[in-house]
C-alpha cells in the first residue's frame, strides 16, 4: 500500500478533501517501480511514424500509449503535434503552433487548471498509462517537481471555487432573457430557468458580485427561510433570499412581479 505524501500546508483544510482525489488521480506518490521515466529527447522518439517505437503522448508530465486513437495522433492528424511531446498548455489554449505546445502552465487560471485535470481524466480512462516526464513535472526519482505540486494545489482550488459557483447557481438560478429591437428586454423566471430544475420559479433581482463591473439577472425564493436557515428558525421572515444584501430589485418592475420588461 502506498504511503500519503507529505506535502505540508500547500493547500487549505477547505479543498483537503478534492486535492486528495486530485494526487491520487495524478498518481504523485510512490517510487518508479511499475512506470517508465523518459526524457523528453527519448519521448520524442514516440510520433507514431514509420519506425518509431510507439506513439505516445504527455499531460503534466504523465505519459499515455495512444496507439489505440491511432487516427487522432499519426503523422498528419489533426492532433499529431501532441505525440512524442508535454504540450499540456495546448490542451487548454488550443494554440497548436511549436511556440504553443508546451508543457508550461504555471500562468493558467483556476478554470484552465480544471479543463486540464478533466482532460487527464480523459486520459486516464481510455489509454494506458506508461510513464512520467523527466523534467518540469517530475525529478530523475519520478517524483513530484515543486510545479506539479502547485498545479494540484491550483486544481483543488478550482475544483472548490467550482463546487461554490455551482451552489450559488442552484441558490439563484439565471434568468431567462430576451431582446428586441422593438419590444426591448425583458427578464422572466420559470422552473427550469438557467438550467435548474426546482419546485419554486422565483421573481428576476440584480444580482452585484465583488469584482464584477455589472450585475446579473438571478431569480430568487420568495417564501421560506433564507438558504443559510433552517425551516425551524423562528426568526425568519418568509421571503426566501430577498433579503440577500448582494440583491436590488429592477426599477419599474412589481417587486413579486416573475417577468420585467424594459421597452426601448
Amino acid at each position: 500500500m502506498r504511503r500519503p505524501c507529505g506535502r505540508g500546508p500547500l493547500v487549505s483544510l477547505a479543498v483537503g478533501a478534492v486535492a486528495v482525489i486530485t494526487s491520487w488521480l495524478l498518481g504523485w506518490c510512490g517510487s518508479s517501480a511499475g512506470f517508465r521515466l523518459f526524457i523528453p529527447e527519448e519521448l520524442s522518439r514516440y510520433r507514431g511514424g514509420p519506425g518509431d517505437p510507439g506513439l505516445y503522448l504527455a499531460l503534466l508530465g504523465r505519459v499515455y500509449d495512444v496507439s489505440s486513437g491511432r487516427r487522432h495522433y499519426e503523422p498528419g492528424a489533426h492532433y499529431s503535434g501532441f505525440a512524442g511531446r508535454d504540450a499540456s498548455r495546448a490542451f487548454v489554449t488550443g494554440d497548436y503552433s511549436e511556440a504553443g505546445l508546451v508543457d508550461d502552465v504555471a500562468d493558467l487560471s483556476f478554470s484552465e487548471m480544471l479543463t486540464l485535470q478533466n482532460w487527464l481524466s480523459f486520459y486516464e480512462k481510455n489509454y494506458v498509462f506508461v510513464g512520467r516526464v523527466i523534467g518540469r513535472f517530475y525529478r530523475e526519482d519520478g517524483l513530484p517537481t515543486p510545479e506539479l505540486i502547485q498545479v494540484e494545489a491550483m486544481m483543488a482550488k478550482g475544483l472548490e471555487a467550482n463546487k461554490q459557483a455551482q451552489q450559488e447557481k442552484q441558490k439563484f438560478p439565471p434568468c431567462n432573457a430576451e431582446w428586441s429591437a422593438t419590444k426591448g428586454t425583458r427578464f422572466w423566471c420559470s422552473q427550469k430557468s438557467g438550467g435548474v430544475s426546482r419546485d419554486w420559479i422565483g421573481v428576476p433581482r440584480k444580482l452585484y458580485k465583488p469584482g464584477s463591473k455589472e450585475p446579473r439577472c438571478v431569480c430568487v425564493r420568495t417564501t421560506g427561510p433564507p438558504s443559510d436557515q433552517t425551516l425551524d428558525n423562528p426568526t425568519h421572515r418568509n421571503r426566501g433570499d430577498l433579503d440577500d444584501p448582494s440583491l436590488t430589485e429592477y426599477p419599474g418592475c412589481p417587486a413579486l412581479a416573475i417577468t420585467c420588461s424594459f421597452p426601448l
